[in-house]
């Protein structure tokens, strides 16, 4: 089994069906496809077995209380048995029908990495592209702020024995503190490949909850990160985002230009 789809849930029933209709018309069938349903009472697990009956691939499924949506993707993940994960969760779907088959050739392309990802597309409640994930590689100092987005992620299943499960005492940023740990410390690379694979429904906890998001974020920097280091962030934080700003506009060689010439003057005058 190369891939474990594994889709959280609970009182979602219209989202939830968008997601597992999307995962079902999916071209390659060479997955599981393991549905945590947190109890719903909207019908959900009604739905859920009638889509397992007719299915043409493994589903895996339970519908009873959890500890939340962490402690439920823990669940998911300790049932799956593919070689890689992917988090598919209610209300997320898939740009195409022919994304897993795309996927599953650039897992063989690139030598089975411990992680690939492509592009996550960003829609409003109306089903609008209003945003595309934007980085392309990753690094210790992109994690500050930044996180790669799961539900466009594959993730080798034995990178969860090495690093441990998702924190389940946190309600938002969970994942970001696992890949902060997997790829900022842990030195693992995760591999990009310019493939649309979902679309994710803005309306979800994270966005909703912008504060408790950063007030989690900075708990985490501060229980794992070196103070030293940490100190050092916070003291060049906003001059880092200011020159992200200007590269991402392409005015970059501008300031750049400006700089040589201040510096070339600088330099004059001490010569002279």
């Amino acid at each position: 089994m190369i891939l474990s789809i594994i889709t959280i849930n609970y009182n979602n029933v219209k989202s939830l069906i968008k997601t597992l209709n999307s995962v079902a018309s999916q071209t390659f069938k060479g997955f599981e496809h393991i549905i945590i349903d947190g109890g719903s009472s909207d019908g959900s697990a009604y739905i859920i077995k009638d889509y397992a009956a007719k299915s043409p691939f493994s589903i895996k499924w339970v519908s009873e209380p959890d500890k939340g949506i962490y402690n439920a993707m823990n669940k998911g993940i300790r049932m799956a048995t593919g070689d890689y994960i992917q988090i598919l969760n209610s209300g997320d779907y898939f740009v195409g029908k022919d994304v897993i088959e795309r996927i599953t050739d650039a897992l063989k392309k690139n030598d089975y990495p411990k992680i690939l990802y492509g592009n996550m597309l960003r829609v409003n409640p109306n089903g609008n592209v209003i945003g595309k994930s934007e980085y392309t590689e990753y690094s210790l100092r992109q994690f500050f702020s930044a996180t790669l987005n799961h539900n466009c992620a594959f993730i080798k299943r034995d990178l969860f024995d090495k690093y441990g499960f998702y924190d389940e005492s946190l309600t938002i940023v969970s994942d970001w503190k696992w890949y902060l740990q997997v790829i900022g410390l842990g030195n693992v690379k995760p591999i990009y490949v310019d493939i649309d694979v979902t679309l994710f429904d803005c309306g979800g906890i994270s966005e909703k909850n912008l504060k408790r998001r950063n007030e989690e974020r900075r708990k985490v920097l501060e229980e794992i990160l070196p103070p030293a280091i940490l100190a050092d962030y916070d003291k060049h934080e906003f001059e880092t985002r200011q020159v992200d700003r200007i590269r991402k506009y392409h005015l970059y060689p501008i300031f750049y230009f400006v700089e040589r010439v201040l510096f070339k003057l600088e330099k004059w005058r001490i010569i002279k």
